[in-house]
């Protein structure tokens, strides 16, 4: 693992379907695939662990709370062209949480892999 790579953990039902979700609409690569309990895998510096019940981080907290998918915290890959991105992943029947949002700095939207885990997509300002 090299210094300028970024893990992040994301807690899924369905470690297999993730994995699929990730390689086949995003080009993420597989690193490791231990379905059903972890999966990991990359894209560019960022490496994203995929972790069901069975997983170690699937196990439950002192106090009883479990681990689960579907939060509000996320990891944000930019594009070029949002409304073409958004456009093919909604071909491919991928769920929007919301539609495109624009703001000062840019366009959103929130898009949810099969666990209800959250992708932004993200269009720069000025970037066309």
């Amino acid at each position: 693992m090299s210094e300028s790579q970024v893990n992040v953990r994301y807690m899924v039902g369905d470690v297999q379907a993730c994995v699929d979700w990730y390689v086949g609409r995003f080009g993420f690569s597989v690193q490791l695939n231990a379905a059903p309990a972890f999966a990991s895998v990359e894209r560019g510096p960022l490496r994203l662990l995929l972790s069901g019940r069975a997983s170690s981080a699937g196990r439950p907290m002192p106090d009883g709370r479990q681990p689960e998918a579907g939060g509000w915290n996320r990891f944000q890959l930019i594009v070029d062209d949002l409304g073409a991105e958004v456009e093919r992943l909604r071909a491919e029947g991928v769920r929007f949480r919301n539609e495109i949002v624009v703001g000062p700095g840019g366009s959103q939207i929130l898009a949810e892999d099969p666990a209800g885990n959250v992708v932004e997509l993200f269009q720069p300002a000025g970037r066309a």
